[in-house]
């Protein structure tokens, strides 16, 4: 909108709330579905009714289907459902005077989901139907499950599904969804199974959601090969030389994650080396590559300076660092490789392997790159540059040529893992891990479902595979 603005696209006219932003809001909402080519598109209005944040949004998607027609939009509100501790009574009033709240800008709910840690009753759901205007058999449980990946088929049991059909008007094409594998794959999280724990070595861990999708991918991976992961929780920051022995006694693998500044780099560092010492499997994630290169040019090269310019601007080895043609960009964000983007695999690698496929495309987060000045003494010690930009210019994946699994990706392959097809990355270092753990030889083996590239996904000018 402000680049509208300072175009004149609206000829000088006072630039508003409503319509102005929310014809963007609708805007975006309409494009995901032209551009993305979907039938349905789900739109989450976070927050709680009644904050002045999300006002604009509701009002968008309450014009919404003034727009687009009322057989096209389903309001379904996610209400909390809390019950006294004395007594256990489920407590209805914060649903009713949310609706209240939601009925006053405009937006009737055709459905109600009640989160709830207890069962609801009928009695419960019809009370709720009464005073809210919706249908008794539109008001739908969410009881807290073992598993979140339960959840869909809990929503499938309640009847959710096919009243969205109805409400949408979709009877005459939609049918019945195929859950088989879906039910397996819940019926394996919730079985017993051996653990492996892994140590995550993180500076934000007093944020543990920071890392949800580096867990998630783990647990993923994990299901695959028939273990429950447990997470070590690691402080960087407080991870020296003198407690390392002690903090990472007994695990079976390390995960360094993304991250940006300064704070916690050494112990990340000193992750690496522990790893890369102990014959550990090791998986870096971004700047878990970045650590990865530091360390191993610090200790193997000799050179005791090397760092990345992110943290020593002055280091006389800049091992990781800009690319040269960034360095004139003044605003950072312009210096940030984000979305999608493809590489090559060297052929016979760890990487090539757990893929299976030659070119591959993931997902970037990120500024700082490996020093490519760096790479002839890198490779001659022993680092293999197994991924790699389809030009050669810059490097997307490393790992030790002898070692079970050390493999670091500059890219984040937590974002596209999921839970009946897990990141071949994560899935090759809990393979590994596992194999270890059992006194095996460790196998590498492509994912069994590879995460593909959607062409609409891709960025401009990016070849399709």
């Amino acid at each position: 909108m402000i680049g509208k603005e300072r175009r004149g696209d609206y000829l000088g006219g006072t630039v508003q709330v409503i319509p102005h932003i929310t014809n963007e809001i609708k805007e975006r909402i309409q494009q995901v579905a032209r551009d993305g080519r979907a039938d349905v598109v789900i739109v989450e209005v976070g927050g709680t009714v009644g904050d002045i944040e999300s006002l604009p949004f509701l009002e968008a998607i309450r014009q919404m289907r003034k727009d687009v027609g009322r057989q096209n939009v389903a309001y379904v509100h996610v209400t909390l459902l809390p019950a006294l501790m004395a007594t256990g009574e489920l407590k209805t009033k914060p649903t009713q005077h949310s609706v209240k709240e939601l009925r006053g800008i405009g937006i009737q709910p055709d459905v109600i989901v009640l989160r709830s840690d207890h069962p609801v009753s009928q009695e419960i759901r019809d009370k709720i139907a009464l005073f809210t205007d919706v249908a008794s058999e539109a008001v739908i449980p969410a009881e807290t499950a073992q598993t979140i990946y339960e959840v869909p088929l809990l929503f499938e049991a309640a009847g959710l599904g096919s009243l969205l059909t109805r409400e949408l008007g979709l009877d005459d094409v939609a049918r019945p969804p195929d859950l088989e594998s879906w039910t397996e794959l819940v019926d394996l999280i919730k079985r017993p199974k051996p653990t492996l724990e892994i140590a995550l070595v993180g500076k934000y861990i007093e944020l543990p959601d920071a890392y949800l999708s580096v867990i998630e991918s783990l647990k993923h991976a994990g299901w695959a090969h028939e273990v429950d992961v447990k997470i070590r929780w690691v402080d960087s920051e407080l991870l020296t030389k003198d407690n390392v022995e002690e903090t990472l006694a007994g695990i079976g693998g390390i995960v360094v994650p993304g991250g940006f500044g300064h704070r916690g780099i050494e112990g990340k560092v000193l992750a690496a080396k522990f790893a890369r010492e102990r014959r550990m499997p090791y998986l870096g994630l971004c700047l878990g590559l970045q650590c990865a290169v530091i360390e191993f040019a610090r200790d193997v090269l000799g050179t005791e300076d090397a760092n990345s310019t992110e943290f020593d601007m002055f280091t006389e080895h800049p091992v990781i660092d800009f690319m040269p043609d960034q360095r004139t960009m003044q605003e950072k964000g312009g210096t940030m490789r984000l979305g999608l983007y493809p590489a090559r695999l060297t052929p016979g690698s760890k990487a090539s392997a757990v893929y299976g496929t030659e070119l591959i495309y993931e997902r970037h987060r990120h500024r700082f790159e490996v020093n490519n000045s760096y790479r002839p003494l890198l490779e001659a010690a022993g680092m293999v540059l197994s991924g790699q930009s389809p030009d050669g210019r810059l490097v997307e994946i490393i790992e030790l040529r002898d070692h079970p699994w050390f493999v670091a990706s500059q890219f984040h392959p937590e974002f596209r893992s999921r839970p009946d097809r897990p990141h071949p990355l994560f899935d090759g270092f809990i393979g590994v891990a596992v194999a270890i753990s059992q006194g095996r030889e460790p196998e590498l083996r492509p994912a069994a479902h590879q995460p593909v590239a959607h062409a609409g996904l891709l960025p401009t000018g990016a070849p399709e595979a």
